[in-house]
């Protein structure tokens, strides 16, 4: 069953209204009663693994590929109306390789409607933030894959959306410009921009994102309020810096104690009471510096729910369970 935290019974101020949304693909099930509600101004993390369905709701929100069944509402208005308020990034790459780069970023300018003067002042001045100034009149075919996403990019965000859609926007891209982009990512927040990503990348999700959307064999698992949804999940994790003997931490709530730069991370028994521990702490003659009840982060809330086999593809070894303990 899928869990939500979020209300959809109006959607108006959402930027994105999914609605009880399936798609399949023969006897495959790509999307499965998807219920979501993306809040206008927010950044929005689209999560899963590779195969879940992120890409095949992203292109459902765009028009792209219709619904099964359910409907899907964009800024109000149906996906075919919304025209230049929208930015999508699609996760296969595709520029016209022959064209020159400054060429391409007008053209793609003046089809969302500004004139071919104002697409070149824009795309210019994006070209310069990015590194590419020198690359303005060379054909885009001359340039590294990198530099290529960029350049499409460039044209996602030339008419400066409303709403941007970016499907997996961070693949391909050295760490550098990964952190050139979430920049750019967190400016368009700062202005107002609702922007929806799709990601199996935790760490960038956490970094960036207020509010997420986890879904795994096509179905929702959760979504909500980041931060809500780390306090839900929170199980007993505690953060201890101590001076003194380690023999409180043998107790029977104890589970696991795992070694930090300062202190430790003790992992407890579900129920158990971490206050208990910190009793027994103090009742030892321990000199406690720091206790802290640890939040799961993000990677640990996913592996918990989607398990080992997407966890294995996320990066993290069969059998991790993280601070937060198994589910």
């Amino acid at each position: 069953m899928s869990q939500s935290s979020t209300n959809h019974a109006s959607g108006s101020d959402s930027a994105v209204l999914l609605d009880g949304v399936t798609k399949q693909f023969g006897s495959h099930v790509a999307v499965s009663d998807l219920t979501l509600e993306i809040p206008r101004g927010s950044i929005y993390g689209l999560l899963g693994p590779n195969g879940s369905g992120k890409t095949t709701t992203l292109r459902m929100i765009m028009g792209i590929l219709r619904p099964d069944r359910g409907n899907v509402t964009l800024l109000g208005e149906s996906s075919d109306t919304v025209g230049g308020r929208v930015g999508y990034l699609p996760e296969e790459r595709g520029v016209y390789k022959k064209m020159k780069v400054i060429e391409q970023l007008e053209f793609l300018g003046e089809i969302r409607g500004m004139t071919r003067a104002i697409a070149r002042k824009r795309a210019t001045a994006w070209l310069e933030r990015l590194g590419l100034p020198e690359w303005a009149p060379k054909r885009i075919e001359d340039l590294s894959k990198g530099m290529q996403q960029k350049v499409q990019f460039i044209g996602t965000v030339i008419h400066d959306p409303e709403l941007l859609i970016l499907d997996e926007p961070f693949s391909g891209l050295d760490p550098i410009n990964q952190d050139v982009l979430e920049d750019i990512v967190r400016d368009f927040h700062a202005r107002g921009t609702t922007i929806v990503f799709s990601t199996h990348l935790m760490e960038q999700a956490e970094r960036l994102c207020e509010s997420v959307c986890l879904i795994s064999k096509a179905e929702k698992v959760l979504d909500g309020d980041l931060r809500e949804i780390k306090r839900r999940e929170r199980s007993g994790a505690v953060a201890v810096d101590y001076e003194g003997d380690d023999a409180w931490l043998g107790g029977p709530d104890v589970e696991a104690v795992e070694p930090m730069a300062a202190g430790v991370r003790v992992r407890l028994r579900d129920g158990a009471d971490p206050q208990a521990l910190l009793r027994a702490a103090l009742n030892a003659g321990v000199q406690i510096r720091r206790f802290e009840i640890v939040e799961p982060t993000l990677h640990e809330v996913f592996v918990r729910h989607v398990g080992d086999e997407a966890a294995a593809e996320a990066g993290l070894p069969a059998g991790y369970e993280g601070l937060g303990g198994a589910a």
